[in-house]
């Protein structure tokens, strides 16, 4: 077998061989990727978490946030900024719950308001489910002509609970319930109407509302 017909030899590349500086960039280029990935991962800003739950139509000021440090990532833009000034008059425009962090949508002025917190008061225990952020349905029986009540219509479907008191019931017989829930606009004069007739208000928990 002569020379021509040899397999030719591997040789150990030079440094000077461009190959060799391309895949170190490669390389310099794969783990400066990562550290960014990583570096920006662990990156934290500042965020507001409501001091206490936020209800519909509360005024809010600075007071009423906490400031934390937390890795949004790329969700930073959804949640309001502690170094931006608050809207005038700034009021919650959707119910944030003690201690968690402030959607941006969640604040707003009070032009903003699609719904307006009014009271109901009950005297029948409410089931345990209801709670601030829960929705009920508001049945309402008006009185009738012989000092009784109509049957009852479902006035307020799937009502949001901006609050809870407890408020002592008249002549001292007991302790009944007042609750704000968020009525529209739409539906205020009617449910307004019915209370100042004297109503019979109930309430009733409903979780499919929330869905």
């Amino acid at each position: 077998m002569d020379a021509q017909d040899r397999a030719p030899r591997l040789t150990r590349p030079s440094w000077r061989d461009p190959r060799l500086f391309v895949g170190i960039l490669l390389v310099l280029a794969s783990v400066a990727a990562v550290v960014a990935l990583v570096g920006s991962a662990d990156k934290t800003v500042p965020a507001y978490v409501a001091r206490d739950a936020l209800v519909v139509g509360q005024t809010v000021t600075g007071d009423s946030f906490d400031i934390v440090q937390v890795r949004l990532g790329d969700l930073d833009a959804k949640y309001l900024d502690p170094g931006v000034e608050l809207p005038s008059h700034a009021v919650a425009v959707r119910m944030v719950p003690k201690g968690e962090l402030v959607p941006l949508t969640s604040i707003g002025g009070t032009d903003a308001l699609d719904r307006k917190p009014a009271s109901v008061t009950v005297s029948e225990p409410l089931p345990k489910e209801v709670a601030v952020g829960s929705h009920v349905d508001v049945w309402v029986a008006l009185p009738d002509e012989r000092n009784g009540f109509r049957e009852p219509v479902l006035m307020l479907p799937g009502a949001e609970v901006a609050a809870l008191y407890d408020a002592a019931s008249g002549l001292g017989a007991g302790k009944s319930t007042q609750l704000m829930v968020l009525v529209t606009d739409v539906q205020m004069p009617k449910f307004l109407g019915a209370v100042a007739n004297k109503a019979k208000v109930s309430v009733v928990w409903n979780p499919g509302a929330a869905q």
